[in-house]
């Protein structure tokens, strides 16, 4: 191909839209469907990515759940093109548990867990037999559990691994805590029939909780960081790249400190 040639090819392409001149927009990928559970994380996407990925030439679609199941399920199965939800620790279990083909993209600014309560002002006041909820699914589970040793509550089995623990790693509870498992999406509902509760940052924000309010909060490890998920297969496609890049954005940075105060921020934001 002639110099000429490939100036005409090049006019040609940024006319039809195909190359951008803020970055490479996948031809056969124009909507980004983009799942995330409902409240912050669907925020993220609406207030912060979306807006960006438009200027690349793409539709975005957000589309939020209530459960961390189907989302990662709807990834799977093609319905959506990335999730942001989750941590790793939850998505290689759940990729391995089901052997589906998903990968972490890029870490999201996080809402930490935090121990709420309408009965009590401070965690000094907990009495004998107090009943907590917590998360029931392992991972969040087990964090919920270190956050009880670390404040003193319970102390676990010498040996145990803190992203696996769960009740049956609980060697000493001086209270006799009664703990209750449910649902992630349902904790917040039960502060009105517990002591104390532990609530994801973006369930706790949902219901209309703030962090500021929380009784204490996670200082979340890196392993429990947010994360954009993808089917593994799409990892190197355009808009995957175009998706990563509007994150690390000095743009979303921007909307992170105007809209999520007291979140956790990823690496690339520090």
């Amino acid at each position: 191909m002639n110099i000429r040639k490939g100036v005409k090819l090049l006019a040609a392409l940024l006319t039809l839209g195909v190359v951008h001149a803020a970055g490479a927009v996948d031809a056969d990928k124009k909507e980004i469907r983009f799942g995330a559970t409902a409240g912050p994380y669907a925020d993220q996407v609406r207030y912060g990515i979306k807006p960006i990925l438009e200027q690349r030439g793409y539709k975005v679609t957000i589309i939020e759940f209530s459960d961390y199941v189907q989302a990662n399920l709807a990834l799977a199965d093609g319905a959506i093109d990335a999730n942001a939800f989750q941590h790793v620790v939850y998505l290689k279990k759940f990729s391995a548990d089901r052997k589906l083909q998903l990968s972490e993209l890029v870490q999201v600014p996080t809402a930490p867990i935090g121990i709420y309560s309408r009965r009590h002002k401070a965690l000094t006041e907990v009495k004998q037999d107090a009943t907590v909820s917590l998360p029931n699914d392992p991972t969040n589970l087990a964090r919920a559990i270190a956050i009880l040793q670390q404040i003193g509550w319970i102390t676990l089995k010498p040996g145990t691994d803190a992203v696996r623990a769960s009740e049956r790693d609980i060697d000493g509870n001086p209270h006799k805590l009664k703990l209750i498992q449910l649902e992630a999406a349902q904790l917040p509902r039960s502060l009105d029939d517990v002591d104390y509760a532990f609530v994801n940052g973006n369930f706790a924000l949902a219901a209309g909780l703030k962090l500021t309010s929380a009784l204490a909060l996670e200082k979340i490890p890196d392993y429990y960081m947010n994360l954009v998920a993808v089917r593994t297969d799409d990892l190197n496609r355009p808009f995957v790249t175009d998706i990563r890049d509007a994150y690390r954005s000095t743009a979303f940075k921007s909307v992170t400190q105007q809209r999520f105060s007291g979140f956790v921020p990823p690496a690339y934001q520090r």
